[in-house]
């Protein structure tokens, strides 16, 4: 059975997807961007760093919404608007994540959103108590 989510505090879905779909024991969390949560804008202006730690607090509201957390997750997508801002973003990644460490793909790609500088989504296990 296929559950379709949305969690308050979130970002809410710029388009016709869920911020969540529970599969299972499986969370598949969306892209998130780094966007205000209450507001809805882009933070553009916000550095590399700046702007994967909103991301990273995004998915875990996110996933905290849907019974799961960091540890939980077993694979990361993160694409970067400027693959020489790797350095960066892994810094910050490697700090949030701490000893839990997910698989992960990180690709240069081009952004949707203008000032987006980093997405990242990501898939999770929590079992759904018996």
């Amino acid at each position: 059975m296929l559950e379709r989510l949305l969690v308050e505090g979130a970002p809410k879905p710029q388009g016709p997807y869920s911020s969540a779909v529970r599969a299972g024991d499986f969370l598949f969390v969306s892209g998130q961007g780094p966007v205000d949560a209450v507001s809805g804008e882009m933070q553009s202006e916000a550095s590399v760093q700046e702007q994967t730690r909103l991301v990273l607090q995004h998915l875990q509201t996110i996933l905290r919404g849907c019974g799961a957390d960091l540890q939980d997750v077993v694979k990361c997508s993160v694409f970067l608007r400027d693959a020489s801002d790797f350095s960066a973003m892994n810094e910050v990644y490697a700090e949030v994540f701490g000893a839990y460490k997910p698989a992960r793909t990180t690709v240069a790609a081009g952004m949707v959103a203008p000032g987006m500088k980093v997405e990242i989504d990501c898939i999770a296990y929590r079992p759904i108590p018996a």
